[in-house]
C-alpha cells in the first residue's frame, strides 16, 4: 500500500463516521487472515479441487489489487467495484460450502463481516468526496 492509509490523500478524505481508528485495521486483518487460513485448510482438506483453489485465487487477487487501486491509484469507484466482487467471492465461500464445513463456517464470518464494513466505507468515500 506504500503507506496509503497514512498519506495526506487518505487522511484528508471525508470518511464515514463509522470508520474505525487505524489500529483496528491491523488487529482486524490479523484475526481475519488467521481465521480464513484455518478455514481454507479445512475446506481444501474436505474438498481438494480446482473450484476451491480457483475461488481462493480470485479472492487473493481481488484482496491485493483493491489496496493498490484504492490507496495508490485513488480510483475510489473502481475500488468499490473490486471490493464488492471480493465480498461476493467471500460470500460464496461462506454459503456454498456451509453444508460441508458446518460449524467451521464461523471461521469465514469475520472476513465477510469486515468486507461488508469496508465496502460501506469505500462507498461513503466515493459518494462524499
Amino acid at each position: 500500500m506504500a503507506n496509503g492509509p497514512q498519506t495526506s490523500w487518505y487522511i484528508n478524505l471525508n470518511k464515514a463516521p463509522w470508520t474505525p481508528p487505524g489500529w483496528v485495521f491491523g488487529a482486524a486483518w490479523t484475526t481475519i487472515m488467521i481465521c480464513f487460513s484455518i478455514y481454507m485448510a479445512y475446506l481444501y482438506k474436505a474438498l481438494p479441487n480446482a473450484t476451491v483453489l480457483g475461488l481462493f485465487s480470485i479472492q487473493f487477487v481481488l484482496n491485493i489489487i483493491w489496496n493498490y487501486i484504492f490507496f495508490n491509484q485513488h480510483l475510489v469507484g473502481f475500488g468499490l467495484t473490486i471490493i464488492t466482487l471480493l465480498t461476493f467471492v467471500v460470500a460464496v465461500f461462506t454459503f456454498s460450502f456451509i453444508k460441508k464445513m458446518k460449524i467451521k463456517t464461523i471461521l469465514v464470518l469475520p472476513y465477510l463481516i469486515w468486507l461488508c464494513i469496508a465496502t460501506s466505507l469505500n462507498a461513503y468515500v466515493l459518494l462524499n468526496n
